[in-house]
């Protein structure tokens, strides 16, 4: 069954941000005309990236891997969002490295025999399609399955330090996944940010936020606007599931944001609020992944 969390991100894109969307959603490849440069912070490390292979129970994932060119850091790993592994994505996870962490970026897709294409446009049919194939490849049994093979690899790594806790991030689709993440490895999950997340709150059994007993983990989310119309009760119920499990979550709306504004390649990206985004995640990962 397609996983319904990640087609609805797939479909936000295009129904939510309106004319937005007819653009070509793209500027996935790249240096394309849509793709900002990340700031780099005077104190950034320097950092080795590489692409690397992982067995899983389904087959055998490619992801990209970045850290510190010496000694130990704690490890993240970061959940894409519907359009998967790209330029963005690991510019976004270059930079986290920069500040001291080993991270990993999948990806999600690696079931399918053929990936996502760069520059994918959601009017197209074609393009439609095989993101709905791609979606099929995914859902909560494959995220737990994932999340398991991810962070073990993760532990594996020489420049990863297992005596701190590893983070987990996730921007869309990406959100529910940290959640099963942190329930699925309490041991190791020592924090999470959502970001624009999709699917974190359903009346279905198997919605994330149940999950929350599960965790030990400090949580970030940042809700975009209209999202948080769409779903208006969606960030009460997070707050009351943490102060329930006594545990630490930040929760805010970030008012004048759209669905997707945080990677640099979309076209609803807000430069301004992604960065107070990035520095709350900073500074949730500095207090918590000890």
């Amino acid at each position: 069954m397609c996983d319904q969390d990640s087609l609805q991100d797939m479909e936000a894109y295009q129904k939510q941000n309106g004319d937005l969307s007819r653009r070509r959603l793209g500027a996935l490849a790249a240096g394309a005309a849509l793709m900002a440069t990340l700031p780099r912070a005077a104190n950034a490390l320097d950092v080795m990236e590489t692409t690397v292979k992982i067995k899983t129970p389904d087959g055998v994932a490619d992801a990209y891997l970045v850290h510190p060119s010496t000694g130990k850091h704690p490890g993240v790993l970061i959940w894409p969002d519907a359009f998967g592994l790209r330029p963005a994505f690991k510019q976004m996870a270059k930079r986290l490295a920069e500040s001291g962490y080993t991270v990993l970026v999948p990806n999600p897709y690696y079931r399918m025999a053929t990936q996502l294409p760069e520059g994918m446009d959601l009017s197209k049919d074609a393009d439609r399609n095989l993101g709905i194939k791609a979606m099929g490849t995914l859902s909560p049994q494959t995220h737990v399955i994932d999340a398991r093979a991810f962070t073990t690899f993760l532990d594996t790594q020489a420049a990863t330090d297992t005596s701190k806790k590893m983070g987990t991030t996730g921007y869309c689709m990406g959100g529910p996944m940290t959640m099963r993440t942190a329930a699925e490895r309490p041991d190791r999950i020592g924090a999470a940010g959502s970001f624009h997340g999709g699917g974190l709150v359903t009346d279905q059994p198997d919605s994330p936020h149940l999950l929350i007993p599960k965790m030990k983990a400090q949580y970030l989310f940042c809700i975009a606007e209209n999202d948080d119309k769409s779903q208006p009760t969606a960030k009460d119920v997070l707050k009351d599931s943490f102060a329930k499990a006594k545990l630490p979550a930040e929760v805010e709306v970030y008012q004048g944001t759209m669905h997707g504004w945080c990677p640099p390649d979309m076209p609803v990206y807000n430069q301004a609020l992604a960065e107070k985004a990035w520095s709350r995640l900073l500074a949730t990962f500095k207090t918590a992944l000890v």
